[in-house]
């Protein structure tokens, strides 16, 4: 259930206006119509959305936080983690720290996370061990659900996830990555 709620949020944070139905918001959650359905009943109450509109982005991303599911984290030592990723055919979006830095550039890239898909997981981890070292150092690979990728952006020729879900990565990562969140956040909800 918190899988399709995050889906469905996901979606909403990235078509703020209401402009879908629900019918559509549903087929590109990937999720069924009457889950759909539920859910954004439950947001309506709680005073988040009116349909599909968003009406307080800002307490709908506090919400997505709270039901947030961390995923499986796997962490590697790469000595050129950029170059890495430009020649790899592996799909993957990079969030938190690299990001950050390639939408806003109020963080310093210290360390590389990306997300890659579970189908894909021996592939990377045989190239990140053939490049590197694994357990400890400066990239981290997160294993998700696949619709982390839903509005995913491609910048100085690298994936990035959408704007929303790397608000919600940096608030999940805390320290410092909560300033940049926020400045993500009131920028974003004013586009």
């Amino acid at each position: 259930m918190a899988r399709n709620k995050e889906r469905v949020i996901r979606v909403l944070t990235n078509h703020l206006n209401g402009s879908l139905s629900k019918y559509k918001l549903a087929k590109l959650a990937n999720t069924s119509f009457s889950w759909t359905h539920d859910i954004l009943n439950e947001l309506e109450k709680r005073k988040l959305i009116k349909k599909t509109e968003v009406v307080n982005f800002k307490k709908l991303m506090g919400y997505w936080l709270k039901i947030h599911k961390k995923p499986k984290i796997r962490v590697y030592s790469i000595q050129d983690p950029i170059k890495l990723l430009k020649r790899t055919k592996y799909d993957y979006a990079l969030t938190t720290y690299m990001a950050e830095n390639l939408i806003q550039r109020h963080l310093f890239p210290s360390r590389v996370d990306c997300y890659i898909k579970e189908k894909d997981l021996k592939k990377w981890h045989t190239l990140l061990c053939k490049d590197g070292l694994y357990g400890g150092g400066n990239f981290r690979v997160f294993v998700e659900d696949e619709h982390v990728f839903y509005k995913r952006q491609t910048i100085n020729s690298l994936k990035v996830v959408s704007t929303p879900q790397l608000i919600l990565d940096l608030f999940v990562e805390g320290g410092v990555c909560v300033e940049a969140a926020e400045m993500l956040l009131k920028k974003y909800k004013n586009v």
